[in-house]
């Protein structure tokens, strides 16, 4: 997450921009990872789908606040 919030403060669209992106990304990644390896979703230990749904939420509510505090 400390990569991620890096990476988001230099780029160039603006901070929650950047940030919500790059978790949207991070949601991808997990989500083809789950798959590759073949996770089950609902397994009882946290595997890729976890972090993909963790990921997907904070993104979602980045994505809110960004656009309910236009810059």
């Amino acid at each position: 997450m400390l990569i991620i919030l890096a990476f988001a403060a230099f780029g160039s669209i603006g901070f929650a921009r950047s940030f919500a992106a790059l978790l949207w990304m991070s949601t991808i990644l997990c989500a083809v990872v789950g798959i590759t390896r073949r996770e089950r979703p609902f397994d009882v230990i946290f595997n890729h789908w976890d972090e993909t749904v963790a990921y997907a939420a904070l993104s979602c509510l980045v994505h809110g606040f960004a656009h309910s505090f236009p810059a």
